[in-house]
């Protein structure tokens, strides 16, 4: 079975750009962005800081995938 990305485009910082994600994982960042009552740009712009600040050599689709992880391993 092949994993299809899925690219949306935002906004960031007022930079356009767009991101690939699988489907799965756009489900859990469309879940935490309404539950935060936030735009799916701005949890993404969230995540975004919080890698810029920790220094992070991820990119920001990796650190997307990590955080929604770290989210549902949370519920669990």
């Amino acid at each position: 079975m092949k994993t299809m990305l899925q690219k949306r485009s935002l906004s960031l910082s007022g930079h356009r750009t767009s991101l690939a994600l699988e489907a799965e994982f756009w489900a859990v960042l469309d879940q935490a962005a309404e539950e935060q009552r936030l735009s799916l740009a701005a949890l993404i712009g969230r995540i975004d800081e919080a890698r810029v600040e920790a220094g992070d050599d991820l990119n920001l689709a990796s650190a997307c995938r990590v955080w929604a992880l770290k989210r549902v391993q949370a519920r669990d």
